[in-house]
């Protein structure tokens, strides 16, 4: 898994962009709808920034400011490092835990293709987990 390319982790279905002047509320009812802890902000075409849950914590609500009215420009992480399609899984996981972040939007070029997130990490075992438990009841259902 720690050797897969990150294109092969992305999940299309959850990138979410919004442009900077979009303001916060709207960034995040539109992460729950998609359940997706991160918005990539994007203008003219070209990443500007990040948005994540933990600046909604952090800097919005920490803060006391308004999320009807604050832009993701005004409390988004500019220029967020990213990471090429074709970079190994456990290359985006070390780079998230030397820089203490959860999300690393994925580009080629100037072109956002996606975003990978440390949660990635558990989704196969999570899955593998869930197999392996619904067998063994599967077992003990039938040999009772």
């Amino acid at each position: 898994m720690f050797d897969l390319p990150i294109k092969n982790l992305m999940k299309p279905k959850k990138l979410l962009l919004a442009p900077p002047d979009m303001v916060v509320s709207e960034a995040a009812r539109r992460m729950a709808a998609k359940n997706t802890g991160a918005v990539l902000v994007v203008e003219n075409a070209l990443l500007v920034g990040i948005f994540t849950e933990r600046d909604a914590v952090f800097r919005v609500l920490a803060n006391g400011l308004d999320a009807n009215t604050t832009p993701l420009r005004a409390v988004m992480t500019s220029d967020p490092a990213t990471l090429g399609p074709g970079t190994s899984y456990g290359h985006a996981l070390l780079l998230m835990h030397e820089k203490g972040f959860r999300h690393v939007p994925v580009v080629e070029g100037d072109h956002v293709l996606g975003m990978v997130s440390a949660r990635n990490a558990m989704d196969p075992d999570l899955e593998e987990f869930v197999a392996e438990s619904r067998r063994r009841e599967h077992y003990r259902t039938d040999t009772h």
